[in-house]
């Protein structure tokens, strides 16, 4: 297999990857950066952005994407197509497979691979995604002033979805499949106090429909019993709040994770585990998941590979 010698290898290529290759590129280390199966991350798939710094009339998230990319090429950054298939972290290695074809051995990987809301899997949902379906409500509330949306999962991240949108919106229904809510009884107060939340205990989204953009949903009361009953709300929003799953799998044989997958780094650090291994953005952030806090983070990757190559 053909192998390449390289500097700094950036995995993925959302605001973390993208702004750890443009300071790696300022420092001089030719960083090589694979964009992995969706180039410019999670907010491709996200319509207008209103709340990055700099964008006064909002963007577009593909547009934004592509403007850090061009920016990162500007600069130095060696921009790629494909998809990491394996990695050989052990006894001081920095072994990255690409597409099961090619191997890179890069002096420092810096992870920003990002993480992947959870869905329901409904067709409607992929038909719906950017015109009424949305995985962050901090993101896309803004768009739903006044009007009436849906929350759908019953713990603590559904909650605060649901409370912050209950600010911004009309009429917040949250859909929660159990007959309770698995948040901590903070959130549950705080949630039950809200009065335009309206919380639907023990129904299931069917699909969503509309001419174009969600208009309503059909919904399912104690699906599969004797009390089976079907329903439809009447919402513009509909907001998934049921987890995301970190992209850290083909790495966890070596880089130390969480229970759910997020990689763990250092306090105040983006270093890993692994000696030369870093990682940044929401792939290690199960907190904030935003795309300046990943920009942010990607910064802070590119300055530990940076310090760490001049100490090695």
């Amino acid at each position: 297999m053909e192998t390449e010698k390289v500097k700094v290898l950036i995995i993925g290529s959302g605001p973390a990857g993208y702004t750890a290759a443009i300071y790696a590129s300022r420092a001089n280390l030719s960083p090589v950066l694979v964009q992995g199966l969706q180039a410019g991350g999670q907010l491709t798939t996200t319509t207008e952005i209103e709340n990055f710094p700099g964008y006064p009339n909002g963007v577009d998230g593909t547009q934004m994407m592509e403007e850090f990319r061009q920016q990162a090429e500007r600069l130095g950054a060696d921009i790629r197509y494909g998809t990491v298939t394996k990695v050989d972290f052990a006894d001081g290695k920095r072994l990255v497979t690409i597409d099961g074809e090619k191997l890179i051995d890069a002096d420092a990987v810096i992870i920003a691979t990002g993480a992947t809301a959870k869905y329901l899997g409904l067709p409607s949902e992929e038909k719906y995604r950017g015109n009424g379906v949305s995985a962050c409500a901090t993101c896309d509330g803004f768009f739903y002033r006044k009007k009436d949306v849906a929350v759908v999962g019953g713990g603590d991240t559904a909650c605060e979805e649901a409370t912050y949108l209950a600010h911004l919106c009309n009429k917040v229904y949250m859909i929660v499949r159990k007959n309770y809510l698995r948040a901590s009884k903070a959130m549950q107060d705080r949630v039950m106090n809200t009065p335009n939340i309206e919380i639907l205990f023990e129904h299931n989204t069917l699909e969503l429909f509309g001419d174009g953009v969600v208009e309503g949903a059909n919904l399912v009361y104690r699906q599969g019993t004797a009390e089976e009953e079907k329903r439809q709300i009447k919402i513009d929003g509909f907001f998934l709040a049921i987890g995301h799953h970190p992209n850290s799998a083909v790495f966890q044989p070596f880089v130390q994770t969480d229970d759910d997958g997020y990689i763990i780094t250092e306090p105040n650090s983006s270093r890993t585990n692994v000696p030369g291994v870093f990682a940044c953005g929401d792939v290690m952030d199960r907190t904030y998941r935003q795309a300046i806090v990943a920009a942010g983070s990607g910064c802070k990757a590119a300055l530990d590979a940076e310090r760490y190559l001049l100490s090695n």
